[in-house]
């Protein structure tokens, strides 16, 4: 026996073919001895748990970084140094970013417990010929499962009887309609959206009953399949974290190599090898860019802080910039640009068509004539009774609950219900003009329902909704809109039909049959008799605010596409209301998944390229198509809400859910969740990651001018001979004062106008471009100039050693507190973004000089760091020095090679 498939596939077997193969009875079910056997051998119906890699190991995961030994490195000379506190401010910000890391990677595992705990439901089994009520962990394959509407399906099942059965299975294959089902055999071939005659974990049902087998349980089922390949995606760096990880490798090797060198060179000069390992030392931690780590944390989580703002909630920090580097959007079209809420557009009967305003289930809009006045809603004419035949002839319910509108039952009936109400029609209103009296239910067969109801006048009416072809099929009149009888034009009917599907709009019609008081409702006496009213079509319509938010992202240099379960022609329409699509498709814009499945592997990346609407795409086909916008260089963000996207959610560069309508499997597996449900809050989030990363650029540019010339003044010294201009205990004060007190106040600045109008960044772009390494060269070389100036100067000058290392740290400080105000803009003026714009950055300004005068003056800072107070005639050399670094920064941003191309 097999657990799971045969060579064909249940679907495509036969009833009692799937009863000899799993060895059951549909009537009885199995003994209870059997099911225990098959439990014990299968296993429990839960899909497994992660396996990970223990805690103490994923914590030490965290330190496996070369950014992460540098600042170990660091730490452990600060401490041999006896700076004690310095050093235990390095590891406290290695420590916080290690719990931080900790934290974040509990994401996949989070994600498949949410998974786990969609199918621990209970379920109705038939067990030695009686119905009984176990816990859904207990089913096992070959049980006989019974399900009926508002149930969750505990396993997957081969349909044995069904009874008017329709099954939501929009979270598992993103088809936005219910799915009809019933016992019929389908080819092997056929996809999951389709199999009619299976039902599939996890999903929900919306009408009817049925008894089914269950062929798969557990790691076995649909739902098992997508555990799998959330569980197998690639839980990719950020392109921020990539390129942290590139550079932190090269100041590795850079600061080895300096710091060797210096060694190699006072040894050569014969200076003692105790006096070089300290130089050697000093040039190490002035090369290192302590404030790093916590500048990059501070400044994502202010990030993340301003999205919340903005309905968009980050789970993983490095996600914000990720945000600022997307050059791709992947959208699922259900529930994240369309509502998830069925929608009549339009109505239709033989005096025009008629518009309806207002979108999803809230009962508000009006309906408008063919010439754009008020409908004549309230005339016994063929509008209202096709309104009536849609509320009347109908067993959905709205429901109303905190403001918010839902429809129980199927989403197709709730939108007529929705569009009666809209104009005074109302499920309450329409029952007490006309009580039910008998109905005919609808069948994939009948493919029509139909009520009769009693009137006021003491006659009856039977009103009728279906298929278009049979309710025309079965009317030999039409109604007008005087309410008068005229002629069927059926072509006409037919016409208009096909031109509301072309639109991807589904289409219903209405009928009446007046009959005489007493008279009952026969099916076998409608066709032939029905008068014709109108047409209901109807659309899951796009949110209000999704084509401005595709055209902004468009503008902004990042491509959209759509990527759905449901079918070409309703994905179709919905991407030409979006404006993905200009008027008809043309070649390769719309794919299937069928035609994803005929491509090659060489002709796969450009079709993808090409293509901005893929329909009928399956789960791993979402996550396939993510990679390979990924193996062509893309950054890719993709949003969706059901549990078909969590693959795809979690292999995405940033995964975006829906927090609203999403589940719970696609929050877990995502990286930010929109708290508004709206598409268009996207376009923020990218406004704001890319802010994030100028804003982290901006440090940088900072901040390695400063760590680079304390470096190379060090080995200069080493070279000349001479005394060390700053000491190490020094260039620690540098590094860590002025990285709190003025680097930080960066991340705070604003975002610079027309953000939103550049390209996204080149994905292969390295965090240090040649122009900004130019410019920190520039910054760097002028900063080891003035300092061996200032310190040659003050020794000249008649100074004492420590006075003349006081004026170069201060030097330093300072030349770093007005390149701070340049660094604001890596193109523009700071008065073009207006001086006090970031009142932040004067605060820190302020702090640093007290700081500074404190280490200058304060006799105990003079013995902790061997400072010495100096005249104000050093000052002004020092103002001198720095307004000279600031005048040339100026320059070369209005002139210079390097200033146009840092922006």
């Amino acid at each position: 026996m097999a657990a799971r498939t045969t060579q064909s596939g249940h679907h495509a077997l036969a009833v009692h073919e799937v009863v000899l193969l799993l060895e059951t009875d549909t009537e009885h079910g199995l003994t209870e001895e059997e099911a225990a056997a098959r439990r014990q051998r299968f296993g429990p119906n839960v899909l497994p748990a992660a396996t990970g890699g223990g805690v103490l190991r994923r914590l030490l995961r965290q330190f496996q970084n070369p950014l992460v030994y540098v600042l170990i490195a660091a730490g452990v000379v600060t401490l041999l140094l006896a700076e004690y506190v310095d050093s235990a401010v390095i590891f406290g910000v290695v420590l916080v970013n290690a719990v931080i890391g900790f934290l974040q990677e509990s994401k996949a595992e989070a994600a498949l417990d949410a998974l786990r705990g969609m199918v621990r439901t209970e379920a109705r089994v038939m067990r030695g010929g009686r119905q009984r009520r176990v816990p859904s962990d207990d089913v096992v394959p070959g049980d006989v499962v019974l399900v009926e509407a508002g149930e969750k399906v505990p396993a997957d099942l081969r349909l044995v009887r069904a009874d008017e059965l329709r099954a939501d299975e929009s979270t598992l294959t993103g088809e936005s309609q219910p799915v009809r089902k019933d016992e019929v055999v389908v080819p092997n071939e056929t996809p999951v959206a389709d199999r009619r005659n299976s039902l599939y974990s996890g999903t929900l049902l919306t009408g009817g009953q049925a008894a089914g087998i269950a062929v798969a349980t557990g790691a076995e089922t649909e739902l098992g399949r997508i555990h799998r390949l959330v569980g197998g995606a690639q839980v990719l760096d950020t392109p921020l974290t990539a390129k942290l990880a590139r550079f932190s490798r090269l100041l590795t090797v850079a600061i080895l190599v300096l710091a060797g060198l210096t060694f190699a060179i006072g040894l050569l000069r014969g200076e003692g090898a105790g006096e070089m390992f300290t130089a050697a030392v000093a040039l190490a931690v002035g090369a290192i860019p302590e404030g790093l780590p916590a500048a990059v944390t501070i400044t994502l989580a202010i990030g993340v802080s301003r999205m919340a703002r903005r309905q968009a909630v980050i789970r993983r920090l490095p996600a914000v910039e990720t945000l600022g580097s997307t050059t791709v959007v992947c959208t699922d079209k259900t529930g994240t640009l369309t509502e998830n809420q069925m929608t009549v557009q339009s109505l239709w009967t033989f005096a025009g068509r008629y518009q309806v305003s207002g979108g999803g289930y809230t009962p508000t809009g009006d309906i408008s004539d063919p010439d754009g006045g008020p409908a004549p809603t309230g005339e016994a004419g063929a509008l209202r009774w096709s309104l009536l035949a849609g509320v009347a002839c109908n067993d959905a319910r709205l429901d109303e609950r905190d403001g918010r509108w839902t429809v129980l039952g199927d989403p197709t009936e709730g939108a007529m219900l929705v569009v009666g109400a809209k104009v005074g029609l109302g499920p309450e209103e329409v029952a007490d003009e006309l009580p039910r009296l008998t109905a005919i239910p609808f069948t994939s067969e009948r493919q029509f329902m139909a009520t009769l109801h009693e009137q006021r006048d003491g006659g009856r009416v039977v009103l009728v909704k279906g298929a278009v072809e049979r309710v025309v099929e079965w009317s030999t009149a039409a109604l007008g809109a005087d309410g008068d009888t005229v002629a069927l034009d059926r072509s006409a009917v037919l016409e208009a039909a096909g031109d509301l599907a072309g639109e991807g709009l589904r289409v219903l019609a209405t009928a009446m049959l007046r009959v005489d008081a007493g008279g009952e409702l026969v099916e076998e006496a409608l066709p032939g008799t029905l008068v014709f009213t109108g047409l209901h079509a109807m659309l899951d319509p796009p949110r209000a605010a999704a084509a401005d938010a595709i055209a902004s992202c468009r503008r902004a240099g990042i491509a959209v596409k759509m990527i759905t379960g449901d079918h070409g022609v309703t994905a179709s329409a919905i991407a030409g209301r979006l404006g993905l699509l200009a008027g008809d498709p043309g070649p390769g814009e719309v794919l299937t998944g069928a035609d994803l499945a005929k491509l090659s592997d060489a002709d796969r990346p450009e079709a993808v390229r090409r293509a901005s609407v893929f329909a009928r795409v399956s789960p791993e086909q979402k996550l396939r198509l993510v990679e390979a916008l990924q193996a062509d260089g893309q950054v890719v963000a993709m949003t969706g809400d059901g549990v078909n996207d969590a693959p795809a959610l979690r292999q995405a560069n940033i995964g975006v859910a829906m927090g609203r309508s999403g589940t719970e499997v696609a929050k877990e597996a995502a990286d930010m969740v929109l708290t508004d449900d709206d598409f268009a809050t996207i376009e923020s989030a990218v406004e704001e990651g890319r802010g994030v990363f100028a804003n982290l650029t901006k440090f940088i540019t900072w901040t390695l001018p400063t760590n680079t010339g304390e470096g190379l003044v060090i080995l200069v010294a080493i070279i000349l001979g001479t005394a060390l201009p700053i000491l190490p205990s020094q260039i620690l004060w540098i590094n860590m004062t002025t990285a709190v007190a003025l680097g930080l106040t960066l991340a705070f600045e604003p975002k610079e106008p027309g953000i939103m109008d550049r390209p996204p960044r080149d994905p292969a772009q390295p965090l240090l471009t040649g122009a900004l390494i130019a410019r920190i060269l520039l910054v760097a070389g002028l900063l080891v100039g003035g300092a061996w100036w200032l310190f040659q100067w003050e020794l000249d000058a008649g100074a004492e050693l420590p006075e003349a290392r006081t004026a170069a740290v201060n030097l330093f400080v300072t030349v770093q507190a007005f390149y701070l105000f340049s660094c604001r803009s890596l193109t523009l003026s700071p008065w073009r973004l207006g001086f006090f714009s970031n009142r932040w950055l004067i605060g820190g300004v302020l702090v640093q000089a007290v700081g500074q005068a404190a280490l200058t003056y304060l006799p105990v800072m003079n013995t902790l760091f061997r400072t010495a107070p100096i005249g104000a005639d050093v000052w002004l050399r020092i103002l001198g020095i720095a307004l000279l670094v600031s005048a040339v920064v100026a320059l070369d941003k209005r002139f210079g090679w390097f200033g146009r191309r840092l922006g």
